[in-house]
């Protein structure tokens, strides 16, 4: 057995701890990309994901995805030795010297802004209630066996796929998730016609940062080990995005559309999403020609939905399921042999291990929008998915939660939809 190697153990746990810092820079990303009257609804979704799937982790959901499965190529469960994370207990290490318990640590942040994802495709709208019952479904059904299908024993993996961080496994996997999710929700009442512009762009920057931050640990923590991939992950992370920046705004000039904030954050995640399946399997000359197409392709594939008539509040599906994809594909195009082992169509590779790139990233978008369909048929058949129409025109922090983002004082009162007030005040809009 493998001694503990410090170095490469300590690098995973803060890893671990920057990948969960991701999940409440998420709420504060999708918070300021809403109403103000939504701001702490979007925040509690992701919020409440954490505690959802940190437990549903440590008792199913590392038995579905990583444990033994036995020469199945669809589906694991080790209850032997991973339910409820029991195999810990031996403190055996891998390979690379990292203690079990670091990297189940590491796997469920994974799962954890996974789920988180999905929340924005749904906002202003969807019960909270609902939305816990499909998270916890949609963690068991379909992010922890896709988990296993990538990176443990599955299909995929014996494919000969590669993907580094989640381009399929999580950005894809949740895209697809939340695409079916918000057709089953419906559009927002006057989303059409409606002003959804997001309430605070300062609170978005302060999201935006915090993920970008915390993807470092999501991409170099997925080397397992403090190295030169790790590194090089690290390095691609940083240059994939920034090239992504810039080819947003070049396309929303191109477009005539002015230099924005939300355009440049929106451009920070296309690129983190494009650049995490092939992190450390490229060059950084290959990193910034994909994230610079990550760039240009994401706002086109965010226009489609006012066309194709799907309301995806916060674009989770034109960011995340589509980067997700080009990023899973790139990885057959831009992957150098000496690091990756396998080259891509650009490096000297073959047509077969794109086309393999290809279709597993479909594959999982396939399944992941299939069964979340399913799930959200089952709600909305059963409890209910949506706030009524007066809810939601009030505001669904106040109707979900009792609480307001904000409560501002209005010509000395305490403004009107402030929790406890009871004098009305001149009438004021956010």
């Amino acid at each position: 057995m493998p001694e503990l190697d410090t170095g490469n153990n300590a690098w995973i746990l803060i890893s671990a701890a920057l990948v969960l810092l991701m999940t409440p820079g998420l709420a504060l990303f999708y918070g300021g990309l809403t109403r103000a009257k939504s701001v702490i609804n979007m925040m509690m979704k992701c919020l409440v994901a954490i505690g959802i799937v940190s437990i549903v982790w440590t008792l199913v959901g590392e038995s579905i995805a990583l444990g033994d499965g036995n020469g199945n190529a669809l589906f694991s469960m080790d209850f032997d030795s991973a339910f409820g994370l029991r195999y810990v207990n031996d403190l055996t290490f891998d390979d690379a010297g990292v203690s079990t318990a670091a990297m189940s640590a590491f796997g469920m942040m994974f799962a954890i802004i996974t789920v988180a994802l999905i929340a924005g495709a749904v906002a202003d709208r969807m019960k909270f209630s609902a939305w816990v019952i499909f998270a916890t479904a949609w963690v068991i059904l379909v992010y922890a066996p896709v988990a296993y299908w990538v990176w443990g024993d599955g299909w995929i993996a014996e494919l000969g796929v590669l993907d580094f961080a989640g381009g399929a496994a999580v950005h894809a996997n949740a895209g697809a998730a939340a695409l079916a999710l918000a057709l089953v929700v419906g559009r927002r009442i006057g989303w059409k016609d409606g002003n959804f512009a997001p309430h605070n762009l300062p609170l978005v920057v302060i999201g935006a940062g915090l993920l970008w931050f915390g993807w470092f640990g999501f991409n170099a923590g997925s080397a397992f080990a403090s190295d030169g991939i790790a590194g090089l992950a690290l390095l691609n992370t940083q240059v994939a995005t920034a090239a992504a920046i810039l080819g947003w705004l070049l396309i929303d000039r191109i477009r005539g559309i002015k230099p924005s904030v939300l355009g440049a954050c929106s451009g920070v995640i296309a690129g983190l999403v494009a650049i995490t399946p092939a992190a450390g399997l490229v060059e950084p000359l290959g990193a910034i020609a994909l994230g610079a197409i990550a760039g240009i392709i994401c706002p086109l594939a965010i226009g489609l939905k006012h066309k194709l008539g799907y309301d995806d509040s916060l674009d989770v599906v034109g960011l995340h399921m589509v980067a997700g994809i080009w990023g899973s594909i790139a990885v057959g195009l831009f992957a150098v042999e000496g690091i990756a082992g396998t080259a891509g169509l650009f490096y000297g590779g073959t047509f077969g291990f794109l086309a393999n790139q290809t279709l597993a990233v479909l594959a999982v978008v396939a399944y992941s929008f299939a069964v979340a369909l399913i799930i959200g048929l089952i709600l909305k058949f059963t409890i209910g998915v949506r706030i009524s129409e007066e809810e939601e025109l009030a505001g669904i922090d106040a109707a979900q939660h009792g609480e307001a983002g904000y409560d501002l004082p209005v010509n000395g009162n305490i403004a009107l939809d402030a929790p406890g007030a009871t004098e009305a005040p001149e009438k004021v809009t956010a």
